[in-house]
């Protein structure tokens, strides 16, 4: 596997692929890798010639700076891992080769960006946009892949996919959980054992709270997970809204969607750190 930091270095790599023929597929992360990005990795070999994966902490999507400083950098382990799973190039940049001057784009696809993470964290997905788009122009990958644990975040690059015209196609990929059901998450290793032990309560509500859909409405489902996440001392949920699956409007009753999706973000620990969720309901 090749590792590249420029620009150039990374189009000359990527212009010797095309002049064969090969079909790229794009893994884009912010590092600190784990199993659920090795699925995604796993995934674009088996259905493209060349992989390339990006490993890039983008500041311009962090609207805490304490958030940013926190989050885990480990680019020599995560090489050994790329290497290990069948990427062919990774793409690590510094922030002035992505941004040698400011981002002044601006990005704005309501409702899809502008609840649940898009009103807790104002800004981010303006920066997940301008860092994307990026990407996208600089690798013009085939496919593109994403996993499904940020939900919200998949739905919003699609908007940007239409609304720029790429001609890639957009991959989701299955959450990746732990044997406790906890998602996968570079933020999990920020957690001790105790509260990773703790923040297996997540998953837990969300997965029993299937089983009140039909007998018990919308707002009851609502009540039931944060109340029950609430009540395990070292968690706090942020929000938990039930949406449409397409365009994570909030619903109000289960008849009005055959797509609805519960998304939620919970503080779990001491620091704390910050979690996020998702349970498809139909």
């Amino acid at each position: 596997m090749k590792v590249v930091t420029t620009i150039a270095d990374l189009r000359a790599e990527l212009a010797a692929a095309r002049s064969e023929g090969k079909t790229v597929g794009l893994v884009p992360t912010m590092g600190a890798l784990h199993a659920g990005h090795a699925s995604l990795v796993e995934r674009s070999v088996a259905e493209n010639d060349l992989t390339v994966v990006s490993i890039f902490l983008n500041p311009t999507q962090f609207n805490d700076q304490t958030d940013l400083e926190k989050y885990p950098r480990t680019l020599e382990a995560d090489c050994a891992l790329l290497e290990q799973v069948g990427a062919q190039l990774a793409f690590a940049p510094s922030v002035a080769e992505m941004y040698p001057k400011p981002d002044t784009r601006s990005f704005s696809y309501p409702p899809t960006d502008s609840v649940m993470e898009g009103a807790f964290r104002p800004g981010h997905f303006n920066g997940v946009c301008q860092i994307v788009s990026k990407l996208f122009a600089m690798v013009e990958p085939d496919r593109a892949y994403f996993g499904e644990k940020d939900f919200q975040q998949i739905a919003v690059i699609r908007r940007m996919v239409d609304d720029l015209g790429f001609g890639l196609t957009i991959v989701p990929c299955p959450v990746i959980r732990e044997e406790s059901g906890l998602a996968r998450s570079s933020r999990n290793t920020l957690l001790t054992d105790a509260e990773r032990a703790t923040a297996a309560n997540i998953y837990q509500a969300l997965a029993d709270s299937r089983a009140l859909v039909g007998s018990h409405s919308v707002a009851e489902v609502h009540d039931y997970v944060v109340n029950r996440i609430n009540a395990v001392p070292g968690l706090e949920v942020q929000y938990y809204s039930i949406v449409d699956g397409r365009t994570l409007a909030d619903v109000a009753t289960w008849q009005e969607s055959d797509d609805i999706v519960g998304c939620i973000t919970v503080y779990c620990g001491s620091q704390p750190i910050r979690l996020i969720d998702h349970i498809r309901y139909k």
